[in-house]
Parts: C-alpha cells; sequence; structure tokens
C-alpha cells in the first residue's frame, strides 16, 4: 500500500560528503561557494564541514575556514559531522553558525565497524557510551540513531534484516540508558546495497520495534538503484532523505573507489515533484548549484538531471 507523504525534509550531504573523498584539495572558496548557492536553494538542512583528523579526512583540514566564511541564511539548518570529544570541541567554537545534534552510530556489519573504526561491535558500543556521555556532559543532546551498513557491505555480504535490527537494538539500548530521546533513526546503505524490498522490510520491521522516532534514509547510488530505494521510501510514507547536489561523494572506507556517492539531491527532489511530494526546493536552482558543483570538482558527477534538466519547460512549451 502507498502512504506518500505530503513533505518531506531533505538533508543536503553534498558538501561535507563530497569534499572529503575528492583528490585533489578543493580551494576554501569553491567549498564555500557551494554551501551558498544551496543556501539559495530552499533545501532546509545542510551538513557543511566535516571535523575530524586531517590525517584520516585530508579534504576537511580547512574546516574551520569554510564554516567561518560561508553566509548563514535565515531558515536553514547547517551542520557537521565529528566523532570524538575534540571534533565536538571544535564544533561548539560555531555554536553560534551550527546546529548540535548529537548522534549514536552503530553498523550493521562488523567487518564494516573493523575497516571504518578498527573496532569490535562490543568495542564501538562501549564506545558510543563513552560518546554519549561525553556529549550529556557539554549539554549537547543526542536526537538520533544513526545504522551504517544496514542493507549489505562489501566485505562481508548481505546484511539480513534481522541483523541490522539486532545492530540497531544495541544502540537504542545505549539510548535508553543514558536517557536520551531519540527522535530519528537513521538508515545507511552505505555501499549500495539496497533495493526498493529490502528497503520496505527494514523500514518496516524498524517501525515495528521502534515506532516512536522517525526513520530517515541515507541511500548510495552506488549500483544505480539508490532513487528506486527512496521511491519504496516515500511509498513508506518515510519523510526525511540525505541526500548530495549532482550526486558528490561515497564512502573513503567502502572499498569500492570510483562508486558514485549518495542520491544526487536534484533527481531526489523531481522524483517528489513528480509524485506530488512537496520539497520547498527550488529545482532550477538546484540544478545550477549542481553544475557549479561539477566545475568545482573538475569531472563529469553522477546526476543525470544535470545533464537532462526537468520537465517544466517542456510542459510550458
Amino acid at each position: 500500500m502507498s502512504d506518500l507523504p505530503a513533505r518531506i525534509e531533505i538533508t543536503e550531504e553534498g558538501p561535507r560528503e563530497g569534499f572529503q573523498i575528492e583528490p585533489g584539495p578543493i580551494p576554501t572558496a569553491d567549498k564555500i561557494a557551494l554551501i551558498d548557492a544551496l543556501s539559495g536553494t530552499g533545501v532546509p538542512r545542510i551538513q557543511v564541514a566535516s571535523f575530524v583528523s586531517p590525517k584520516i579526512v585530508p579534504g576537511w583540514a580547512d574546516a574551520e575556514q569554510v564554516v567561518a566564511g560561508f553566509t548563514p541564511r535565515p531558515g536553514v539548518a547547517y551542520t557537521a559531522l565529528w566523532f570524538n570529544a575534540a571534533g565536538l570541541s571544535r564544533v561548539q567554537a560555531f555554536a553560534d553558525r551550527l546546529t548540535v545534534e548529537g548522534s549514536i552510530t552503530v553498523t550493521g556489519s562488523e567487518a564494516f565497524t573493523r575497516k571504518n573504526l578498527n573496532r569490535s561491535h562490543a568495542e564501538q558500543l562501549e564506545a558510543q557510551r563513552k560518546h554519549v556521555a561525553t556529549h550529556q556532559a557539554a549539554g549537547v543532546k543526542m536526537t538520533r540513531v544513526s545504522l551504517q551498513a544496514a542493507f549489505g557491505c562489501n566485505f562481508s555480504g548481505a546484511v539480513p534484516t534481522a541483523q541490522a535490527m539486532a545492530a540497531l537494538s544495541d544502540a537504542m539500548e545505549i539510548a535508553a540508558e543514558t536517557g536520551c530521546v531519540i527522535e530519528k533513526i537513521s538508515l545507511a546503505d552505505s555501499m549500495g546495497w539496497a533495493n526498493p524490498v529490502l528497503v520496505e522490510r527494514l523500514v518496516g520491521a524498524v517501525r515495528e520495534r521502534f515506532p516512536g522516532p522517525k526513520v530517515s534514509l541515507h541511500l548510495h547510488d552506488t549500483r544505480g538503484l539508490g532513487i528506486a530505494c527512496a521511491a519504496a521510501g516515500l511509498r513508506l510514507g518515510v519523510a526525511s532523505f540525505d541526500a548530495a547536489v549532482a550526486g558528490l561523494g561515497g564512502c573513503p572506507f567502502a572499498g569500492h573507489p570510483g562508486a558514485p556517492g549518495n542520491i544526487a539531491t536534484e533527481e531526489l527532489v523531481f522524483l517528489c515533484e513528480e509524485m506530488g511530494v512537496a520539497t520547498g526546493i527550488d529545482l532550477d536552482a538546484l540544478i545550477e548549484a549542481a553544475k557549479l558543483a561539477e566545475r568545482i570538482v573538475g569531472h563529469r558527477l553522477p546526476s543525470n538531471l544535470l545533464r537532462s534538466g526537468g520537465l517544466a519547460a517542456f510542459r510550458a512549451a
């Protein structure tokens, strides 16, 4: 059965996720230019930087300069990514410009946890307990649980729904132990293993087990099924998605160099428009931002809509 939402919220992750994986240094001014362009499209949330060690992610060595340099627009929430107390301290220095909200993160694949974080699942759970304590001591609310590799893993294969739910349940137990009120559960297809049937199964299982938080989908288009998975999510009433302008990005720890990253924001907006779901985003302005992103990185990006455009002009003609 279809239960399309009337409206969805998109978190634009292109600047953070895209620029972390580009091989050459992207000038700080170009990063700022893309964030400012995206701010003018109507997108409600933009993840603008990654506050992690430049030894691990050299593409974000200039996180402070970027966050200090963009022009905040009223009505847009700007967020960042960090993993530890040092990153949190750097983020909090920009509390006047950034929305600072914490997340409990686990993965559906222990192999990916080891590859990404050099930890076992048990070690990751203990690290997340300390992570919560650090954030609570700093006055930062932990409102989200994120399940990475929710559908499959390039290092260990398919992630059955029961396995994904076990990892998610561990994270929700930590939230309950520490008094966190979880508002959102993010299901991330970190390596492009999802398909519409798997999305239906996992979203259904999450809602049955944890009916309170809203479900959000973070989909990668690694094997071309990202937008099909988004359509499946929409039909289930999912109203929160992550996306990346022009299809920027990809996970640097996924063992799949050159694969497409997140679904393209403009393709998700177009899909929603065609299905009668509001986004509040100006598609033409977003396509222009996608063109800017492609010029900045200096190579072709995977978005089809970047080249074909929408249908408004054809319908008007």
